[in-house]
């Protein structure tokens, strides 16, 4: 009897003297130090990364360009999450509690889901785009600023339409409004799915990505076949040659992105493959677990810019003058593009 009483005493809830609130799972300090700066290493980066990326195309006037736009969309998409979800996710992470009130929770929950999926649409729209810059003399007059525009505002608006429409509206606990008191209490902050809108959001990121996949398969294929026909050819026009140059940027700049678009299936294959099987199996997801999969979804806003800063050249200059405060000055008009290797 002595020993229950205690072991009940134990017990640390999120609110304490509160109803319905959950129980804590606090970390010793270490762990907690650690977790703590592991996890906003993550917020910090996608912040910094990304601004620098958005800075980076829209202050010089050199990465205009209708794939560059995409990318620097993309990467607002990611500041957003680092701004909006990382830091609040971290300390519910670290203390298994919520302390930023019902509100923000459905707020929270909402943004998570629309920049996430705005990142998708943007990787989708841009491997669309590389694949018509798989001819780069008819590629500018297909894919003008224009087009990137549109596909811009239309993957913001989708992904918010969605999110909003499920998550702030509560058409995701339809149907499983019991299971949803059952584990819901004061100072959580989890969303549930139910079996309707988790086969939807995962075909939402199912079919983009295998979209993503064919054209970049046959991107890459064209690559190829365009590398060898160019190894064959001995004589070559001064034209023929620029065409080789551009074709190699292009093909280089596919690589990368489509580096980037590994990098987010890697990320979020786990978490969605675990919604879908969380859904028809009453969510089992020990919580650490679940923690882990957000976490690489996360984390994935912050590796991006750390792509584009080993893959681009220009990138790189650009942050070295951003960094140092030149970007401040009239000199900073200076081309990004100084030789062939920094275009590439």
């Amino acid at each position: 009897m002595v020993n229950n009483f205690s072991q009940a005493e134990a017990v640390e809830l999120c609110y304490e003297n509160v109803n319905g609130s959950c129980i804590k799972s606090p970390y010793s300090l270490g762990p907690r130090v650690i977790l703590y700066a592991v996890l906003g290493l993550g917020a910090v980066l996608a912040v910094f990364g990304n601004l620098l990326v958005v800075i980076a195309i829209l202050h010089f006037k050199q990465p205009h360009t209708p794939t560059n736009f995409l990318i620097a969309s993309l990467a607002c998409a990611d500041f957003l999450v680092g701004v909006t979800v990382m830091p609040f996710s971290t300390v519910r992470s670290v203390e298994s509690c919520w302390y930023f009130g019902e509100s923000y929770c459905k707020l929270h929950t909402c943004f998570d889901a629309s920049f996430c999926f705005a990142s998708l649409f943007h990787l989708c729209c841009i491997s669309i785009d590389r694949c018509i810059a798989v001819n780069p003399l008819t590629y500018p007059t297909k894919f003008t600023v224009s087009v990137s525009g549109i596909c811009i505002v239309l993957s913001w608006f989708f992904s918010f339409t969605y999110s909003f429409s499920i998550f702030y509206t509560g058409a995701n606990e339809e149907g499983i409004e019991e299971l949803v008191v059952a584990l819901t209490c004061v100072g959580g902050c989890q969303a549930s799915l139910n079996q309707s809108w988790v086969l939807l959001c995962f075909l939402l990121f199912f079919l983009p990505t295998a979209a993503m996949g064919f054209i970049y398969g046959r991107i890459f294929l064209v690559a190829k076949q365009s590398g060898k026909e160019s190894t064959a050819s001995h004589a070559q026009s001064s034209s023929e040659s620029y065409k080789e140059r551009v074709e190699k940027r292009e093909r280089k700049a596919a690589k990368t992105l489509g580096i980037a678009m590994a990098a987010f299936l890697v990320s979020w294959l786990p978490y969605i493959i675990d919604a879908v099987i969380d859904a028809y199996m009453n969510f089992i997801t020990p919580p650490y677990v679940y923690e882990i999969l957000v976490w690489c979804v996360y984390y994935n806003s912050a590796m991006n810019p750390l792509i584009y800063a080993f893959f681009y050249p220009w990138f790189r200059k650009a942050i070295k003058l951003i960094v140092s405060g030149k970007v401040l000055r009239r000199d900073s008009t200076i081309n990004l593009f100084s030789g062939e290797a920094d275009r590439d």
